[in-house]
Order: structure tokens, then C-alpha cells, then sequence
């Protein structure tokens, strides 16, 4: 699963990442570290030219179909189910998205019990993209996302059976476009970056969502 995650960077880094136009270049942003479930977050789809646009939406996907805010958890979309799914599958056929970060959580079981936070990265922090999918609800007046996520490949395996998909950019074109046949897209979140994650412990201050703050890294981990 991918439970929280963190989006550092600036806008104009993430401008050039996703080769925004200029347009978006007036947005002011500011470091995250702890994003949640259900708050807002940008994500990138493209438009009805096939360009590549910003947009933001509530991290907990909303079927375009559903009558009420939906209360089963709808921030993973599981790649085993994501095609048959009814919450999933019409925005897996035309609606993928990319959701930009820089880092995710998952957590251990401690020797006291707690749990302990792993930050995992890519190698030097660079940003990277988790595989989304997006929907707007005109009856509910909401625009939402949710993260695809796989089963776990090392290195993520040593501290959890399942990874959010970070889908390497030679793909990002085709994942995007709404013309991808649908039979090619799982081969698609196969090519991910996931084998090349980092991880460090981090405090425990981000067990809470309300923690919006840089946690201090742990020595001697991973």
C-alpha cells in the first residue's frame, strides 16, 4: 500500500519534470512531508490537445458514478484488480494519471510495539512519478486520484509485501495517453523504478497525519 507520502520540490522543478508550459509557472508551492489520504494533491493527465496539464484533486478517488463520498479506502488501486474493479476500471480504461513525489512511508513493527516510519526514495531524492488514475464527480462537485500499487520487489520487500508503482518516464507518454490500448497497459506499470528505492528510518512524528514537518532520519537503518 502507499499510505503517506512526501512532495518536496519546487514548482518549477516540477514544470520541467512534466513539461508543463509556462502557464504554470506562477504557482507557489511549499515543501510537504506527510500528505495523507483525502487531502489535496496535484496530478498530471493530459488534456483533450494531448498536452501534459496540472490538476488538483482529493487523494481518495470518487467513481464519476457514485452517489455519496465513498467510505471503503480508495487511495490504492490494487494492480491485480485495478481492470475488473467497478471503482477502478472506467478510470484505468481512459482516466491515468501521474502523481508527482519524492518520497513514501511504509512502517515496522518495533520491539516496543510501536511502529516505525521508513522514508524510501530514490537514489540522490530525485522526484519521481507513482502510476495514478483520476475521476470527477460532477454530482459531488469533486475531482479525485488514487496510486496504483504492486506487490513488492526488493528492495521495498524487506519491510513491506506491497509498493506503490513509480513508473519510469519513458512510459509517462503512453500511461498518459487515452488511447493506450488496454491490454498494454499492465505491461506498462511493469516498467517501474521500484528496484532502485533507498529507505531510512525516520522518527516517529509522522505516525501522525497531523505532522506536517521534516521527521529527523534514524542512524544505522537500511
Amino acid at each position: 500500500m502507499c499510505g503517506r507520502f512526501t512532495q518536496m520540490m519546487s514548482w518549477r522543478e516540477l514544470v520541467a519534470l512534466y513539461r508543463l508550459t509556462d502557464r504554470f509557472l506562477i504557482r507557489n508551492t511549499e515543501a510537504r512531508y506527510n500528505i495523507a489520504p483525502t487531502q489535496t494533491v496535484p496530478f498530471i493527465r493530459h488534456d483533450e490537445n494531448g498536452e501534459q496539464i496540472v490538476e488538483d484533486g482529493r487523494w481518495w478517488l470518487v467513481p464519476h458514478w457514485a452517489k455519496e463520498m465513498p467510505k471503503a479506502a480508495m487511495f490504492n488501486a490494487r494492480i491485480e484488480t485495478v481492470d475488473t474493479s467497478p471503482a477502478f476500471r472506467d478510470a484505468f480504461k481512459m482516466r491515468r494519471c501521474l502523481i508527482p513525489a519524492d518520497g513514501f512511508y511504509e512502517w515496522t513493527k518495533a520491539d516496543d510495539g510501536g511502529k516505525d516510519p521508513w522514508l524510501i526514495q530514490m537514489p540522490g531524492e530525485k522526484p519521481f512519478a507513482f502510476a495514478g488514475l483520476w475521476a470527477h464527480n460532477s454530482k459531488l462537485d469533486v475531482t479525485s486520484c488514487t496510486i496504483v500499487t504492486a506487490p513488492a520487489v526488493a528492495p521495498i520487500t524487506q519491510i513491506h509485501d506491497r509498493m506503490p508503482v513509480i513508473l519510469d518516464p519513458s512510459v509517462f507518454d503512453a500511461w498518459l495517453n487515452p488511447a493506450t490500448p488496454v491490454e498494454n497497459l499492465k505491461g506498462i506499470l511493469g516498467r517501474n523504478l521500484d528496484a532502485e528505492a533507498r529507505m531510512h528510518r525516520v522518527s516517529r512524528d509522522v505516525n501522525s497525519s497531523r505532522f506536517t514537518g521534516q521527521p529527523a532520519p534514524i542512524v544505522n537503518s537500511l
